[in-house]
C-alpha cells in the first residue's frame, strides 16, 4: 500500500515568526541559564564556609565581595547583554493586519490601500 498524499511524512515549512521566537527564546534561556551557573556557586564559594571577622568584611565598592562578584556582575552582564539583543538580535517580525484593523477598513484591505495611493499617503 502506498501512502496517502495527506500522511504526516510530507514535509511542511515552519513560520519565520515561529523560528526568529525560537531563536530569540533559545537565546534569552542561553543568557539566563550562564548567568544563574555564574551566580549560584560565585556566590556559594565566596560566601560561605570562610573565617570572616565581623567588624572586616572584604568589600568592593563598599559591597560584600560575594554579592558584588555573584549578584551584581552577572546582573549588569545580564543587562548588557539584554540591550544588545533588543536592539540589534531581535527582529520585528510582520504579523500581519488584525482583524480589528480589517473591521474599520471595511473589510476591504484592497480599496483602502488605494484610497491611500490615490491621497497620497
Amino acid at each position: 500500500m502506498e501512502p496517502s498524499s495527506n500522511s504526516s511524512s510530507e514535509e511542511f515549512e515552519l513560520d519565520p515568526v515561529f523560528l526568529n521566537s525560537r531563536r530569540e527564546a533559545c537565546v534569552i534561556f542561553a543568557v539566563w541559564f550562564v548567568c544563574m551557573i555564574w551566580a549560584v556557586p560565585v556566590s556559594y564559594m565566596m560566601g560561605y564556609g570562610r573565617e570572616i571577622v565581623p567588624g572586616n568584611v572584604p568589600t568592593v565598592f563598599g559591597m560584600p565581595t560575594w554579592i558584588f562578584w555573584g549578584i551584581v556582575c552577572p546582573w549588569l552582564v545580564a543587562d548588557v547583554i539584554t540591550t544588545w539583543l533588543c536592539f540589534k538580535f531581535i527582529k520585528n517580525d510582520d504579523l500581519g493586519v488584525a482583524p480589528e484593523e480589517l473591521a474599520e477598513a471595511g473589510g476591504n484591505e484592497t480599496a483602502t490601500g488605494e484610497a491611500a495611493a490615490k491621497e497620497g499617503v
